[in-house]
């Protein structure tokens, strides 16, 4: 039989093999609730079509009749179950916790192993379209990675929090190490690459991680280096600082609320799948270069509305606002290791090169003519060929993968 990209490497363990299937009760009752719930009233904020103050409810209105008469969830649930799914048990602290990923895995025995870590509002879906160019460009036998890509820890199809230990990211990161070192046997070592929360995920992995080889980034939290004047900057540099500022005064409330009030926001957003559609179909509207097809929001909107993501996700934002609360922030990682960064111009926050640099050995870097906040989704060529030619950078500088 032909080797298939499904194919578990030798010595993987407590992995099993998973298919996506909503139940029809859960079909029913999203078509139920979306015809019953109403469009608030339109107001002159909520008809600005600039969507300064957010969507508009001609677009909500617009949105949740396609939602309601022409999206076929079974038709992204068959293109989701195309790619070879696994559930990784992991027991931890006395904990069972089940890790969701895809993956795609080579026959070679130097494959670099990837993982590539999604952000919120994102998802493992971000990555399919890479990973539908790889299953063109490559076979199993002539793949150079093994390219996973797992639901973080509390989305969608991953076990998260319950109602008596609180998730951390450091206990996220470590269950994502223990998937890529126990489960999956690549005891040599690994890359990570990751936007958003995933890029606060990579850091993490790199930085505390012995397994984890090289850092690439589409996101680099921080702020302005006391030791880099703005004067410094290119004009171009310049406008990416001054747009960053602008996200953090006219557009950043959200987070202060994921941070502060999480459990309101999680009741509240798992309780109607309209304001779940409004909340996140705001961001993936405000954050990408060009505004995503209506199809790609509601298949997003509609995973998260079937695993009530929105009630697990929340522990970053909560973990980082205790600790400012707190009076300190958490602090910078600093990655003497690899590490690359891929800058997409219209990121919310883009930091300079520069800036960057000061938090890591900044080896490889990128800068790209277009694309936002959804790098892997928005622009999947580009990203796939910056995590491609920075695992060449790591195995460049030394570092060896395989047996």
């Amino acid at each position: 039989m032909a080797s298939t990209f499904g194919e578990l490497p030798k010595d993987a363990k407590s992995i099993e093999s998973f298919k996506l299937s909503i139940q029809d009760s859960s079909l029913e009752e999203l078509q139920t609730l979306l015809r019953l719930s109403k469009i608030g009233p339109t107001t002159w904020e909520s008809s600005q079509d600039d969507r300064r103050y957010g969507v508009t409810a001609g677009w909500l209105a617009s949105a949740k009749e396609h939602w309601i008469n022409r999206f076929d969830w079974r038709s992204c649930e068959s293109h989701i179950n195309s790619f070879p799914q696994f559930i990784a048990t992991i027991d931890e602290d006395g904990e069972r916790y089940d890790i969701h990923f895809t993956a795609l895995f080579s026959k070679k025995a130097d494959a670099v192993p990837i993982i590539a870590l999604h952000g919120w509002p994102g998802s493992f879906l971000e990555f399919l379209p890479i990973l539908s160019i790889l299953k063109e460009k490559y076979t199993p036998e002539t793949l150079p990675y093994h390219f996973i890509v797992p639901s973080l820890p509390g989305y969608t199809l991953s076990s998260g929090p319950g109602p008596t230990k609180p998730l951390t990211m450091p206990k996220a990161t470590l269950l994502l190490d223990q998937l890529m070192t126990h489960n999956l046997p690549f005891h040599s070592g690994y890359i990570a690459s990751g936007g958003d929360v995933g890029s606060s995920v990579a850091r993490l992995l790199a930085a505390t991680h012995s397994a984890c080889k090289g850092m690439h980034i589409n996101l680099c939290f921080m702020g302005q280096p006391a030791s880099i004047p703005l004067s410094s900057l290119t004009d171009q540099e310049r406008g990416f600082v001054q747009r960053g500022q602008k996200f953090r005064d006219t557009s950043s409330a959200y987070a202060m609320a994921h941070g502060t009030r999480p459990s309101t926001i999680g009741l509240a957003l798992t309780t109607s799948p309209l304001a779940l559609l409004a909340w996140i179909g705001e961001k993936f509207l405000a954050w990408s270069d060009e505004d995503p097809s209506l199809e790609t929001i509601l298949e997003s909107v509609s995973l998260y509305w079937f695993t009530e993501t929105m009630a697990r996700c929340l522990y970053p934002y909560r973990q980082t606002w205790d600790k400012e609360r707190q009076g300190h922030d958490a602090p910078e990682l600093y990655v003497a290791k690899p590490f690359g960064y891929s800058l997409f111009p219209r990121e919310v926050i883009a930091v300079p090169r520069s800036w960057a640099a000061t938090t890591g050995d900044l080896s490889w870097f990128r800068q790209h003519d277009a694309g936002g906040h959804f790098a892997a989704l928005e622009k999947p060529g580009e990203m796939l060929g910056d995590i491609e030619d920075f695992a060449r950078h790591v195995r460049e500088r030394g570092v060896t993968f395989g047996s």
